[in-house]
């Protein structure tokens, strides 16, 4: 299958790199060249990153955080790290829009559906950042709800590992690697690919989501131009 337009969701922990916490810039740059090549092809490209690496508002709650404060906390965190990714996308040449879910200005424009498809006709690639703009909702839910808004052909989660597996594999040797699931399939066997919210979201509208391995380079490139990558979970 051939894809026009994409989400890509990013994990705020994966721009950590090697490191313990924040923004590592050659593992930036790294996923920023990886971009580079897709939209060259001529895809349209939105991202939803999180916020992990700066502060996740669910393990802040556990340690004693006001939950609500906890997630604005977390969704301040994804537009810095949407920030950070829209400086690397420009230095390498590309249009990029920043978009969030939160109302602030002049950091970034408020998002809609409507604005963001506008800017990916215009060639930009939308980074909406700001989660859902509500607490009590992942990036997960934030990255199914944008690309469900905008009308991507698919979501694209990356992570650290090849696909979904039966369990996780850098725990369990004899982890089973699924090539294709159906969003039924991936319930029933408890298999965590996202939240139960986005999860839902993505089949109620019909929205394929293909897992894939985003630390190995060209990886995104090989995903949009060869099917076998990943994980493919669909109705």
């Amino acid at each position: 299958m051939t894809y026009k337009r994409v989400l890509l969701k990013l994990s705020g922990e994966s721009l950590m790199g090697q490191q313990q916490y924040g923004i590592d810039p050659e593992t930036l740059k790294s996923y920023c060249e990886d971009i580079h090549d897709i939209v060259k092809k001529g895809i349209e490209l939105a991202i939803v990153i999180g916020g992990g690496n700066i502060f996740r508002g669910m393990q802040g709650a556990a340690k004693g955080f006001d939950r609500v404060q906890g997630d604005y906390m977390g969704m301040l965190a994804t537009v810095i790290n949407s920030m950070a990714l829209q400086a690397e996308l420009e230095k390498q040449g590309l249009k990029a829009k920043l978009l969030s879910g939160l109302n602030i200005d002049p950091i970034a424009e408020s998002t809609s559906g409507r604005k963001a498809s506008h800017y990916l006709k215009e060639g930009y690639v939308v980074i909406i950042g700001g989660g859902t703009g509500n607490p009590f909702f992942t990036t997960d839910t934030a990255s199914a709800l944008r690309a469900v808004e905008i009308g991507a052909d698919i979501l694209l989660k990356g992570t650290r590992v090849d696909g979904v597996y039966s369990a996780d594999p850098e725990k369990d040797p004899n982890a089973t690697k699924y090539t294709t699931l159906s969003f039924d399939e991936a319930y029933d066997k408890s298999l965590s690919i996202m939240d139960l919210t986005a999860f839902t979201l993505c089949k109620e509208n019909d929205l394929p989501i293909l897992v894939f391995n985003m630390n190995k380079k060209a990886n995104l490139l090989k995903v949009i131009e060869d099917n076998t990558i990943g994980t493919l979970v669909s109705n």
